[in-house]
């Protein structure tokens, strides 16, 4: 069985100014297994969050092939791949990127409303039962700014799964967050794997990595390790246990 992406040979270049190019990423390779659920971690500037973005066709890359669900979308048009991206993946960035003129509910429903024809009714509802999944139903009226920054998280996830995705990509989405929010986001992030979904994510925290079931680790844009781990269990697992065996594998790799 096709591995949902893959990523062959993977460059990104960026012109800087004349004679002056940066390579971000050098000939990355990537299969990403469908119902995987992956971090990526490296020291700044490695590449990671450029990763994410090429692999997700959010940014073009410069050379290689990135395969989604065996199609290719590395040469895909803007207008089918902007299709692709929005009915088959969710994205949940550290910034959030909510509509500070929508409330909480219509920035939830506004990715599935896109389409003409859709049943605004049937979306409202499935909002508010996405909103109830994750604990902030009585949010659902309120404007962004009256809510807190593990709520707005929430209502971040609640959008990138409004139209079911296949795979969530998600840029440093606890960065911003304290240690009770960051542990209330990655437990709903593992809920919503074990019931199918692939998530890819890019993390600086060894905590956030633990409750993953590989780790790839960056160096200079390319990834120069992997960890395989168990899927976790919060209920048999020592997350702490986890946290130290990706410290230690950190340390040995050079971070």
């Amino acid at each position: 069985m096709c591995p949902i992406l893959e990523a062959r040979s993977m460059n990104k270049k960026v012109i800087l100014a004349e004679d002056n190019e940066l390579h971000i990423l050098k000939d990355v390779n990537l299969d990403i297994e469908n119902g995987e659920f992956v971090s990526v971690m490296g020291p700044s500037g490695s590449g990671k969050s450029t990763l994410l973005y090429n692999a997700s066709g959010m940014d073009r890359i410069s050379s290689g092939s990135v395969r989604f669900k065996n199609q290719e979308i590395g040469t895909m048009k803007e207008e089918d791949l902007a299709k692709l991206r929005l009915k088959h993946m969710g994205f949940i960035f550290q910034d959030i990127n909510l509509l500070k003129n929508l409330s909480v509910i219509d920035n939830v429903m506004f990715p599935a409303l896109i389409e003409k024809g859709t049943d605004k009714e049937a979306v409202h509802q499935k909002a508010k039962k996405l909103l109830e999944i994750t604990g902030i139903e009585k949010l659902a009226d309120n404007q962004i700014t009256q809510a807190s920054g593990g709520q707005l998280q929430r209502v971040g996830i609640c959008r990138a799964l409004i139209n079911d995705p296949d795979i969530i990509f998600g840029d440093e989405p606890t960065g911003a967050l304290d240690s009770k929010s960051t542990e209330e986001i990655m437990s709903l992030l593992s809920d919503i794997n074990k019931k199918g979904t692939t998530i890819m994510l890019v993390t600086h925290d060894a905590k956030v990595a633990a409750k993953t079931e590989r780790v790839l680790f960056m160096v200079d844009g390319n990834i120069v390790a992997q960890k395989k781990m168990q899927k976790h269990d919060a209920e048999h697992d020592d997350i702490k246990e986890r946290e130290e065996s990706i410290m230690k594998w950190l340390v040995e790799n050079g971070f």
